[in-house]
């Protein structure tokens, strides 16, 4: 539809940026990160980035322009996050195109100098890059803004050229070097504006997350907080003859269901661990051993974050809320523990576990590690040894320079390893100070095994 007659002569500005977009409605917008998002969650990551893009795209030196297409009653949440300023029109055209060539031309014939438009896949974009695009049509017949994975978010022209929506493929990564090179053929200049990185593919947020973890105006973007909340979490747990202790795990988790993937991983048991977890959370089958327990979980796993946890560790409430607010800023990280006990030793211990986790980096398995998926995988997963894997898996995450975060809620570990009294607690504790040293003194862990009966 034509915009009204009264912009013509009314327009704040000789530049036109045109938003080209969608009103989001599930299951008709960001497809291509289904089933990774749900129809819903796709929705709305949707309504985020037009929040950024909106936000910023007011401080740009143009008026805005939204072509839509979609909703039953027209573009609702467009107007309500562009307001009353922008001016909307719907798309028209057979593809993608024609469509962006329709309004384009639509908007010079309001009697703008320059057009260009952008779409809403890039929630980072910034107003200075508009502005120097509109700068280079100065000098250029065409502006384009290359994305990374080979497509263009920005075309700007101050004259209507077809030859710049030939493309016959939308969607792949060569449209924008189908796009330049119809260009070159018609002898038209093109000058590019800054790169950006889109969000189409669940790879994509992956790459989004490590942006997160960099620069704090994208983590505490719209687009940053949805991503951040919309993480799923896989909770690993290793067990073995934990017949006493895995009710409890499991009347902590069962509320967390729909939050989060939950998988227990049997090594072996003889008692009636398995039947016990039943058919209320996934159970695997692996070799025993809490490393290699943990690895098989991970590999069977789907989530983002991969958390590791005891099975007689006592959780805090919204632990799955903590870790992901961790993660927004760190690649791995921890809980801060404590010990039911109130013994002064075990208090002391209390102290130096996270002493040694948040200022030396080498947390250990009962403070929950979890970590990106991505990065667990990369740097090679647990090492599967008979004793120190959560040790050795800190130490060469230290040695790579990655350092983890802590939460500021704790988990609550057991203290039964360290047997009751003063005397046993010492005693424990004492011992598992020398396979530590003994370990970085280059002791086999089979060695190191004989001395230590863990009661896990």
């Amino acid at each position: 539809m034509k915009l009204p007659e009264l912009l013509k002569t009314e327009k704040s500005n000789n530049k036109a940026l045109i938003v080209f977009t969608r009103e989001p409605e599930p299951g008709k917008t960001k497809t291509r990160l289904m089933p990774y998002f749900t129809q819903e969650q796709c929705a709305g990551l949707h309504s985020c980035m037009l929040r950024d893009i909106s936000r910023e795209m007011k401080s740009a030196d143009a008026d805005i322009i939204v072509a839509y297409t979609g909703g039953r009653n027209g573009p609702e949440f467009l107007r309500k996050t562009f307001g009353k300023t922008a001016v909307f029109i719907e798309q028209i055209g057979a593809d993608i195109g024609a469509r962006m060539k329709n309004a384009i031309k639509e908007a010079l014939e309001l009697g703008y100098d320059k057009v260009v438009l952008i779409g809403t896949d890039i929630p980072e974009i910034r107003a200075e890059s508009v502005n120097d695009a509109f700068s280079k049509l100065d000098s250029s017949d065409i502006v384009l803004g290359p994305t990374e994975d080979g497509g263009y978010y920005l075309i700007g022209m101050s004259l209507v050229h077809p030859e710049a929506f030939e493309v016959k493929v939308y969607g792949t990564g060569s449209v924008f070097e189908e796009t330049a090179e119809s260009l070159r053929l018609a002898d038209l200049s093109v000058a590019l504006a800054d790169k950006y990185p889109d969000i189409d593919t669940p790879e994509d947020i992956s790459a989004y997350r490590k942006r997160m973890r960099e620069d704090s105006s994208v983590r505490n973007s719209h687009t940053g907080r949805y991503i951040r909340d919309a993480a799923r979490i896989s909770v690993i747990i290793p067990v073995f003859n934990e017949s006493g202790e895995v009710g409890c795990m499991m009347e902590q988790l069962r509320e967390y269901k729909k939050e989060c993937e939950i998988i227990f991983v049997d090594g072996g048991s003889t008692d009636d661990t398995v039947s016990r977890i039943g058919n209320a959370f996934t159970v695997i089958s692996g070799e025993k051993g809490r490393g290699a327990q943990m690895n098989r979980g991970a590999l069977e796993s789907t989530g983002d974050i991969l958390f590791f946890l005891h099975c007689d560790s006592l959780l805090p409430e919204g632990f799955d809320r903590e870790i992901r607010r961790v993660m927004s800023v760190h690649d791995w990280g921890c809980f801060g523990v404590r010990f039911p006990s109130k013994n002064f030793f075990m208090l002391t211990n209390r102290i130096i576990s996270n002493y040694r986790a948040s200022m030396r980096k080498l947390p250990f398995g009962d403070q929950g590690i979890f970590i990106d998926r991505k990065l667990f995988f990369d740097t090679g997963m647990f090492p599967e040894i008979p004793l120190m894997e959560d040790y050795e898996f800190s130490l060469k995450m230290k040695q790579h320079g990655i350092a983890p975060g802590m939460t500021g809620k704790r988990l609550v570990s057991s203290d039964r390893r360290y047997g009751t009294g003063t005397k046993s607690i010492l005693k424990t504790e004492i011992c598992m100070w020398k396979l530590r040293r003994m370990y970085r003194r280059g002791v086999s862990p089979d060695v190191l095994r004989s001395y230590y009966n863990d009661v896990r």
